[in-house]
């Protein structure tokens, strides 16, 4: 991956600290450009300061500069609060504090982190006017959390800094998932399906089906793609079927009825499902649809802030199938980007999109949000083949996750509820 490898799949590393602790000097020092502004003035970073770069040998990574989380008053409750969005998409956590100072706020975020079970890194800034306290090294230590110490005004301690970090990225990052290439061996074919829709980009594919395409590239296989009604043609002319046919989500009826039932079929949402996030806990919440009654409220999460136009599928067309399906009206609300619910409690079902523009992490922590609200989540192209009678038909290709479903929905047959089956699974 490059300089222009999409957000979504960066490392992301948060900076956490009080105000005025140097956070954004030590960005500034690590990624050596001005990308926050640096003032004696506590309180200058108001809302998180992005920088992507590459850090070798690890990659690609996102800097991300928070605001203090010991800012005050209204305008400083908004400030923590966007801060603390930031904490679930978090995949390394650093910690920035003066080196002769460590309390309340410290411990906080560093026991946020470990619930989350985030690396962390802790970086005793300003050494040159303070040492840490020796018994705190020795606490610290003991829990197995890095010590950096820095002087990140005057450039002293960033290649250790740099190290810290190598050294404690998340294995899962390093040895990142694919999207598909798993199901498609080297030498075979996938079929892409690409609806040209008014939702489409003008001149351009969206991008989990880009990322899909290179993925394959990546792995020595190779795609063919076609727009939903050249479908049939196109099997025509392969000498072979392929080894899989991914779909866009709208168009699952129509591919199905086109792909041999032979030949494993799914869509991008879903294949996104598990590189984004937990396939077989999707799966599993995709079941509370038969449990939706005439009036309940179910929240649609998307990870970017697109401008929906008619027919948008989060907001027209997956409403219209689930109102079908349930034979009654459901009370459907949206958020966008990184707002998410602190409650969760007044929604029957949380549907979220493929989750292209945002990272892993946040996704999986919104997952165990809602497990622990007990509120059931699924995904897209989950929903849609499920309210579109396809359901087993798209999970084909993935066996733990036909055995969740099939697990649940023996249990359904026997007459247990839903909350039952779900602590089953």
């Amino acid at each position: 991956m490059n300089r222009s490898t999409p957000r979504s799949l960066r490392l992301h590393i948060g900076l956490f600290g009080r105000r005025n602790v140097g956070k954004s000097s030590l960005l500034n020092a690590v990624t050596r450009q001005q990308v926050s502004i640096v003032s004696e003035f506590a309180g200058t970073t108001t809302d998180p300061v992005e920088k992507p770069m590459e850090l070798l040998p690890l990659g690609p990574v996102l800097f991300i500069d928070t605001a203090g989380v010991d800012d005050e008053g209204a305008l400083g409750a908004l400030r923590v609060r966007k801060t603390c969005q930031v904490l679930d998409r978090t995949d390394l956590g650093v910690i920035v504090a003066e080196a002769g100072a460590w309390g309340a706020f410290e411990d906080q975020v560093l026991a946020e982190l470990r619930k989350r079970n985030v690396p962390v890194v802790v970086v005793f800034n300003k050494i040159d006017l303070a040492a840490p306290d020796p018994e705190l090294v020795q606490k610290l230590t003991g829990l197995n959390v890095r010590l950096v110490r820095t002087a990140a005004s005057r450039g002293e301690g960033m290649l250790d800094f740099r190290q810290a970090l190598l050294d404690v990225a998340p294995a899962d990052f390093v040895n990142n998932p694919t999207i598909l290439a798993d199901l498609v061996p080297p030498g075979r074919a996938a079929v892409l399906v690409v609806p040209i829709d008014k939702e489409a980009p003008r001149g351009r594919l969206i991008l989990p089906q880009v990322q899909t395409i290179r993925d394959l590239l990546d792995h020595d296989a190779f795609c063919m793609v076609v727009k939903e009604r050249e479908l049939p043609r196109a099997l025509e002319m392969l000498s072979e079927p392929p080894a899989l046919v991914v779909t866009d989500s709208q168009a699952f009826l129509k591919v199905a009825a086109d792909t041999p039932p032979e030949i494993p079929m799914t869509s991008f949402s879903i294949l996104f499902a598990r590189f984004k996030g937990d396939l077989a806990a999707q799966v599993e919440g995709t079941l509370a649809v038969d449990v939706l009654r005439a009036g309940d409220r179910v929240l649609v999460a998307e990870a970017c802030s697109h401008h929906p136009i008619a027919e948008d599928i989060g907001r027209v067309k997956i409403p219209r199938w689930l109102t079908q399906y349930v034979g009654g009206e459901l009370k459907f609300e949206h958020v966008q980007g990184h707002d998410f619910p602190e409650d969760l409690s007044p929604y029957k079902l949380v549907i979220h999109c493929g989750a292209c523009m945002t990272n892993r992490r946040e996704v999986l922590t919104r997952i165990l949000r809602c497990r622990q609200a007990g509120v059931p989540i699924t995904n897209y192209g989950l929903v849609i083949s499920y309210s579109l009678g396809l359901f087993e038909r798209a999970l084909q290709p993935f066996p733990a996750a036909m055995e969740v479903y099939q697990r649940a929905w023996t249990a359904r047959r026997a007459g247990r509820g839903f909350e039952q089956e779900k602590m089953a699974c």
